[in-house]
């Protein structure tokens, strides 16, 4: 049931002034000394009783509506389709170049900024997920936890542009990405969306402790690679020389995620088109049914008793401009 508060709970302080109308008239004296030996009239007993009624709820009606009355917010269930995601976004400084793998000039995007247009999107088509964001370079930052405001989410993203460092420490991203879900509920679908252009080494040490870390969260994994132009990819080139994590960081980060035992697809983008493209197969993918509680702000009602003490005051105001003054006849 929704329970009625109040934003200035001290006014109601004033309510015994709402005897006045009933103690007191606000009708014009007059000089005739008794109306009693007159027959009864129904009509005017009704009209007093009436204009009574109405100074009692003007009365009421204003000091209610000062006492700032509101319907307190509350917690519906909801069912609709999404899931709990985290965006694990690179901030190497290799964001910063186009596709091309050069600096942006001459109406070009940046990788980071084509990203941070794409991904927003992509929340705004998802209403109902709980939405997470993680940067990481050299070493992880936690942007924003899982979040049901849309709004938050984007003003997260629109940070993604900023100058980062060098190094692609994907590791640490990891880890802070899945510890992110360790405050999420259970029986949601988890994902998280690792949005990079390139990949780092991980250590083999570090490779068990994050497989262990998988498995325990049961979180799906989406590789959204932002291929530049010439680079090997994540298929890797030919040669078993050149075969090694040093020097294919892409292949063997994707192998190594293959390795996880968890839902996993890699999706290589080559532009601006393909990442909107891979963003919506991700979609598609990540659709499930949940429930969730939607929090309802609370409701303002002031208005509505001021409302009712208005009408209640032009009905006293009309009775009040309709007052004729009484005069005692001259004795026969």
């Amino acid at each position: 049931m929704t329970r009625v508060d109040f934003s200035d709970p001290w006014a109601l302080a004033l309510v015994p002034l709402v005897l006045a109308a009933l103690l007191w008239s606000a009708q014009k004296s007059s000089r005739i000394p008794s109306l009693l030996a007159a027959p009864g009239d129904p009509l005017s007993a009704g009209v007093q009783t009436l204009l009574k009624g109405a100074g009692v709820v003007a009365l009421s009606g204003s000091i209610l509506g000062a006492a700032g009355p509101f319907l307190a917010g509350e917690e519906v269930e909801r069912v609709a389709e999404g899931a709990a995601i985290v965006m694990l976004i690179d901030r190497s400084g290799s964001m910063n170049e186009t596709f091309a793998g050069r600096n942006p000039g001459g109406g070009e995007e940046s990788k980071a900024t084509a990203s941070k247009r794409i991904l927003k999107k992509f929340v705004d088509a998802r209403r109902h997920d709980l939405v997470g964001v993680v940067a990481f370079s050299t070493a992880p930052m936690l942007v924003t936890p899982l979040s049901d405001h849309p709004d938050a989410t984007k003003a997260a993203i629109d940070a993604m542009d900023r100058p980062g460092l060098d190094y692609t420490n994907i590791a640490r991203g990891l880890s802070m990405a899945l510890a992110v879900f360790r405050a999420s509920e259970p029986d949601r679908s988890r994902a998280i969306l690792l949005v990079s252009d390139g990949a780092g080494v991980i250590d083999p040490r570090i490779q068990d402790d994050l497989r262990a870390d998988f498995k325990k969260a049961g979180v799906a994994l989406y590789w959204l690679f932002l291929r530049t132009e010439g680079s090997q990819g994540i298929s890797g080139g030919a040669g078993s020389d050149a075969d090694s994590p040093q020097a294919q960081p892409e292949k063997h980060l994707d192998l190594f995620f293959k390795s996880l035992d968890v839902p996993y697809r890699a999706f290589e983008a080559e532009g601006p088109e393909s990442t909107e493209e891979a963003l919506r197969q991700i979609d598609r993918l990540e659709r499930r049914p949940m429930r969730y509680l939607e929090k309802l702000p609370r409701r303002e009602i002031g208005n509505v008793f001021f409302a009712v003490a208005l009408v209640a005051v032009s009905l006293l105001l009309a009775c009040k401009l309709g007052e004729v003054s009484l005069r005692p006849g001259p004795r026969p």
